[in-house]
């Protein structure tokens, strides 16, 4: 099995707390940035999203955390979608310090949006599978 896709990322000053370890909300934009690179590296860009009429929307997340970090740190952020049956999926996150310790755990559920309904897609998986130019990077 292929490694995840990741995405590296240098701990900013400004985003660490008054402990001078990384805010606990940031944890989610380096998610956040990891999930929208992967969407761009499998050939779907924001603006394909919106002309089809579909967004991404996170329905729950888990955050595990592991070790600090303090600004200076560099961190790969990976993203891995997890399909199973039905309107929703999970995508699943590893933030790694460079000397592989493991930094954070992430588990979201998400969905895929019809902008005009504001319901669920009810296939997301089919939905990716069309708008991706390179599906795998999406396990499909």
């Amino acid at each position: 099995m292929a490694d995840p896709f990741s995405v590296r990322v240098e701990v900013r000053g400004y985003e660490t707390d008054t402990q001078g370890h990384l805010n606990q909300s940031v944890y989610l934009q380096y998610a956040e940035h990891a999930r929208w690179s992967l969407l761009r590296a499998g050939g779907i860009n924001q603006s394909d999203l919106l002309e089809q009429g579909v967004g991404p929307v996170a329905l729950e997340t888990t955050i595990r955390y592991k070790r600090e970090l303090v600004a200076g740190d560099e961190v790969d952020v990976s993203c891995a979608f997890v399909w199973g049956e039905g309107k929703t999926f999970r995508i699943e996150q590893t933030i790694r310090k460079a000397d592989g310790t493991v930094a954070a755990e992430l588990t979201a559920v998400g969905g895929l949006l019809d902008l005009t309904l504001r319901k669920l897609i009810s296939d997301p998986q089919e939905r990716f599978r069309a708008l991706a130019g390179d599906p795998d990077t999406f396990g499909l």
